[in-house]
């Protein structure tokens, strides 16, 4: 096969991903994360607890033999703590070439949105609170919309003011 060739076929694997979106339910809210970010869907498994870490960060799981970090999406968006059940699962996703963990209540189902179905989030209220500054946009599927997920900000998007003064201090 030649460079073309090859050149297409990832074209044509990157094009089937391209637009959908892995849908889950977290809180009374339904969220889309990148089909490309998602490696795998496990069944919620123990986790080992990390001391001395945000609450969202629930510890750290053996994943064939990785060692992977785990957030509960509900804490991280401070929606309150969730109670686990089997419905309950961990959505393995990599970004940037870290592999995270995430908890989320239900895995909904693949959908596709068309970029012309994906506003940008309305700006109400002061500044952004809670998962709405993890939000890139709200996708209209149906009659429903999915909020958007930006995944590198949902893992890597610090607290409001957690280090305002460490920022400070390093200007000095």
């Amino acid at each position: 096969m030649s460079e073309i060739d090859d050149m297409i076929v990832r074209t044509d694997e990157s094009d089937t991903q391209k637009g959908k979106y892995m849908t889950f339910k977290s809180g009374h809210e339904y969220f889309g994360l990148g089909i490309q970010y998602v490696q795998q869907i496990i069944q919620y498994q123990a986790v080992t607890m990390i001391p001395d870490t945000e609450d969202y960060i629930k510890g750290l799981i053996n994943l064939r033999g990785r060692i992977i970090p785990v957030v509960d999406v509900s804490l991280r968006f401070k929606q309150g703590p969730c109670e686990y059940n089997d419905k309950t699962c961990i959505l393995v996703i990599n970004v940037k070439s870290t592999t995270v963990g995430l908890v989320v209540e239900q895995i909904a189902e693949v959908v596709e949105i068309k970029e012309g179905n994906i506003l940008p989030p309305p700006s109400i209220g002061r500044g952004d609170k809670g998962h709405n500054k993890y939000v890139y946009g709200i996708g209209k599927v149906g009659n429903t919309v999915k909020l958007l997920l930006d995944p590198e900000k949902l893992l890597y998007d610090e607290e409001p003011g957690d280090s305002e003064q460490e920022r400070m201090n390093e200007e000095e």
